[in-house]
């Protein structure tokens, strides 16, 4: 028995001493890493993306004849194409497709910047930016950068079209409208041009348990409402005034860069869906972000562009096991809500 817990004791200071290494090597990587850039370029052309799809399919059911004489085909294009590619004096122009995706913050604004900057570096007079985007709005300033990182393109004088095929409202909407065309889908939501803000106050029932709060301030309007104290009358005044005002920079910005809208009638904070604001001049046509780029495809270069981020060892395992735990949550919803109709 004792030679059987001094060879376990050995076993198990093995193991101890392999864990220390391992984890010590990945600290030296992520040190090294650390001094790295934090994110990389990706870039894909769509069009060779679909033309390999699209041939996968033709093949399927081919019998071994058909199909080889089918690869010969398409080696015999992919020459053709190279050959025209290159003799082309004036050649094919880009669509350069950016995607933003934004929370209550735009935290995407930064990396929606550097790819701006990254493309008005390269973009060719024939060129154009398309972004897919997707965004409910948040917060005023953020919204405000965000729109102001697109309007550089417009300022350049880049061809720009934004894409809706989910949302766009609100400072979603502010960006979109910096684009010279706006294409939404038939059911996505679009407007929301207006300005909210609400807080709770607690003053009452601080009140009621004894409980006083100091609020000290240099300026009559250094706070105007306030979650503990007590609200007054001018001060609620004074905080409608500044929503009033940012109202108004946002009508004003949406109607300079969408000047044939009757900005009164829509903004109002309504929202609508993209086959009922085609007639209300909140975007120019409807269809999807898809039908667009395959149509462009025809005689352009469909050229996605993104900033990634480069996650260390330990945030890839952690969002590993999220995207795991959030998987499995999921799944069962969809088998709780599917057992309502597959009862007999």
């Amino acid at each position: 028995m004792s030679q059987w817990f001094a060879e376990y004791g050995l076993f198990l200071a093995q193991v101890i001493t392999l864990l220390v290494l391992v984890m010590a090597a990945l600290a030296v990587v992520g040190r090294a890493r650390a001094g790295q850039a934090r994110s990389h370029l990706r870039i894909e052309e769509l069009n060779k993306r679909y033309r390999a799809r699209q041939r996968q399919l033709r093949l399927v059911g081919l019998d071994r004849k058909r199909r080889k004489a089918a690869l010969k085909a398409f080696k015999r294009d992919d020459k053709r194409r190279d050959k025209t590619d290159g003799s082309d004096p004036e050649r094919r122009p880009t669509l350069w497709v950016l995607d933003f995706h934004g929370d209550i913050k735009a935290s995407g604004t930064t990396r929606l910047g550097e790819e701006i900057s990254l493309i008005l570096d390269v973009i060719g007079e024939r060129d154009e930016v398309v972004m897919r985007l997707e965004s409910p709005g948040g917060l005023v300033h953020a919204y405000g950068l965000a729109a102001a990182q697109l309007d550089r393109l417009r300022e350049a004088g880049v061809t720009t079209t934004v894409c809706i095929d989910k949302v766009a409202a609100s400072g979603g909407y502010m960006m979109a409208c910096c684009a010279d065309r706006l294409r939404a889908a038939p059911f996505a939501v679009l407007g929301s041009i207006g300005v909210v803000a609400q807080m709770p106050n607690v003053h009452r029932l601080l009140k009621r348990h004894d409980i006083d709060v100091e609020l000290l301030t240099a300026g009559r309007y250094k706070r105007t409402l306030t979650v503990f104290g007590e609200n007054t009358e001018e001060g609620r005044e004074k905080f409608v005034e500044e929503l009033e005002s940012t109202h108004e920079l946002f009508k004003r910005f949406v109607a300079e860069r969408r000047p044939g809208l009757d900005i009164d009638s829509i903004a109002t904070g309504e929202t609508w869906y993209g086959s009922q604001a085609v007639g209300r001049g909140l975007i120019d046509d409807v269809g999807t972000s898809e039908a667009y780029l395959l149509e462009r495809m025809q005689a352009a270069r469909v050229v996605t562009v993104s900033l990634e981020k480069r996650r260390g060892v330990t945030e890839r395992l952690g969002r590993a096991v999220s995207l795991g735990i959030s998987d499995a949550l999921q799944r069962v919803y969809e088998a709780l809500e599917a057992s309502g109709w597959q009862r007999r």
